[in-house]
């Protein structure tokens, strides 16, 4: 009886300070904090509206691509990102599933949200790469980077398809083959652009983009 008496009472000045601070309003301040809510769009939402200027300092505006009844694909942008490199230039991903569906009225931006400085950021960069990569579409600077951050652009490529009604029908990565090199057989934006076409739901709204980081001003 006396050894449990001795066992008990050093468990109870053991673990009383540590009880006592768990108690203490310090103690839940020490805690993790839960994880902040991503910040952009799902599918569902309805998407952004922004005007960017393209190369040749033109203006784009979402509101009247949709106005003009357009299916909008945006792809986040950076030419020296080698996933960049991937799906322009060791293959034709982006040129070629533009082309198989632009004659459906679908309008494609790709959009460079690096700040001034960064890697793959600045007009004459850009020019550059618009040229090597022979893309078809316009390509938008956001320096600043509030339109990539409405959208919650995470990397490059990071893919977002746009319905007619202004709603995100998809987000997420091109196709399913996350290596720096070799195209994915399936091609998730072109699954998405065709069902929007026929007025079926999306198959795979969500999926995981993969890529570089976007180059966002810290």
């Amino acid at each position: 009886m006396n050894n449990a008496r001795r066992v008990l009472s050093v468990l109870v000045l053991t673990l009383a300070p540590v009880l006592a601070f768990a108690a203490t309003p310090a103690a839940k301040d020490a805690a993790p904090a839960p994880a902040a809510a991503t910040a952009g769009v799902k599918p569902g939402d309805v998407a952004p509206d922004f005007t960017l200027k393209d190369l040749d300092g033109v203006e784009h505006t979402l509101s009247k691509y949709l106005a003009d009844g357009k299916i909008v694909v945006i792809e986040w942008f950076n030419p020296d990102c080698p996933f960049i490199v991937k799906h322009h230039k060791l293959n034709r991903t982006m040129n070629d599933t533009y082309a198989t569906l632009t004659h459906k009225g679908m309008v494609w931006l790709a959009v460079n949200s690096g700040a001034p400085g960064k890697q793959g950021a600045g007009l004459e960069r850009n020019r550059k790469a618009y040229a090597e990569y022979e893309m078809p579409f316009p390509l938008l600077l956001d320096e600043s980077g509030s339109v990539g951050r409405a959208y919650g652009a995470k990397t490059t490529p990071h893919m977002f398809v746009i319905g007619k009604d202004g709603k995100v029908a998809y987000t997420g990565a091109i196709d399913n083959d996350n290596s720096p090199t070799v195209a994915g057989k399936h091609n998730y934006v072109i699954s998405a652009l065709r069902a929007v076409m026929d007025g079926r739901d999306v198959p795979e709204p969500e999926t995981k983009p993969y890529g570089c980081s976007v180059k966002y001003a810290n």
